[in-house]
């Protein structure tokens, strides 16, 4: 076949494809019509799981998972622009990794609602200035984010979903490595690049600031300086990238929480986030471990936090598998009430990123 054939091929199966997604957005039009009506909220994370597991279920290639999902994710978020206009806010400025976060979770359609900090984003949406927030939790080499832990015990806001992140850091200058003396990023980023600066730039000075995009910011107005920060910000700020990928470990994820007013409806593949305070007493934190056991539910992350109303009194995180609706997770939960100070559920979400 003809390349000129080819194309004309092309051609009419664009044209089909244009008929087939409008054609979809006006039936996401009415299921949105029909939430709103009913007074549900138009995202749904149960809903968004089941549609990425049955396209990818689908596809028989050529075309890669991941291109098909960065594709159905900005086809979702098209209609979600259409059913209601959401604002989603993350800690800010623009191009920090809380915004690509937030970018690859509701795609690009939707507006985005910069924070300058953790407890601005919680505000922004228990205000209903925002539907959804955008927030850091952990990291798999610097550990848990504690001032969004922290948030989590007063807040009323509930975990509905979590994006898991792949961040490669990189160094972002106007001028040449040898002429560096400071370098501008968020505490945690240091940390992830810490073995990575001693060799490259030991005598420059590192001065801590919020985020990622902030550094650029000042990387971009002060001479001399450079910023450790995404691929985007440099794109944003107007910054050369010296070097990539510059992080310490090549496995350096991190973990963010999509937080809002509404809960998620159970999938089959889910995870309950939940604290919990006990008494200071000896074997205290073994017996309230038990009831998981009792129920053969598994424990994928625990963190304790000091409480700050009391010395030595400690919030434990925890993280486990299954729905808070599930039979078993609640008998479990009724246990675990009945034996700590106090019990809070966080939320249920699905466990995809």
């Amino acid at each position: 076949m003809t390349l000129e054939r080819l194309r004309k091929k092309v051609d009419l199966l664009d044209t089909k494809l244009i008929s087939l997604l409008n054609l979809r957005a006006k039936v996401t039009q009415e299921i949105g019509r029909i939430k709103i009506k009913s007074g549900k909220c138009v995202y749904s994370p149960d809903r968004e799981v089941q549609v990425l597991r049955k396209i990818t279920g689908l596809n028989k290639g050529p075309l890669p998972r991941p291109a098909l999902e960065a594709i159905y994710r900005e086809v979702m978020s098209a209609s979600l622009a259409l059913e209601k206009s959401l604002k989603i806010a993350y800690m800010g400025p623009a191009a920090s990794f809380s915004n690509l976060a937030a970018l690859k979770r509701f795609g690009s359609q939707v507006n985005f609602v910069a924070c300058a900090s953790i407890p601005d984003v919680f505000l922004e949406v228990e205000k209903g200035q925002a539907d959804y927030g955008v927030v850091p939790v952990e990291n798999s080499i610097e550990g848990a984010v504690t001032h969004t832990l922290d948030m989590l015990v007063d807040s009323d806001l509930r975990i509905c979903s979590q994006v898991i992140l792949d961040v490669s850091h990189n160094l972002l200058a106007n001028c040449a490595k040898s002429k560096i003396r400071r370098v501008y990023s968020n505490p945690q980023v240091f940390g992830q690049c810490r073995i990575w600066l001693q060799q490259n730039l030991p005598d420059a000075e590192l001065v801590d600031v919020s985020s990622t995009t902030r550094a650029a910011e000042l990387a971009k107005k002060e001479k001399n300086s450079a910023a450790i920060a995404s691929l985007l910000a440099s794109k944003v700020y107007g910054l050369k990238v010296l070097e990539s990928g510059i992080e310490d470990s090549p496995h350096n994820i991190t973990r963010f929480l999509v937080i809002g007013k509404n809960i998620a409806a159970p999938t089959g593949h889910d995870k309950t986030s939940l604290f919990f305070s006990v008494s200071d007493r000896v074997g205290a934190l073994s017996e309230m471990l038990l009831p998981f056991r009792k129920y053969g539910i598994n424990l994928t992350k625990i963190e304790s936090r000091p409480s700050k109303r009391k010395a030595w009194e400690y919030y434990f995180f925890v993280d486990i598998a299954g729905h808070e609706n599930d039979r078993l997770v609640k008998k479990a939960l009724k246990e675990l009430e009945s034996k700590c100070s106090y019990l809070k559920i966080l939320g249920s979400y699905p466990t995809g990123g």
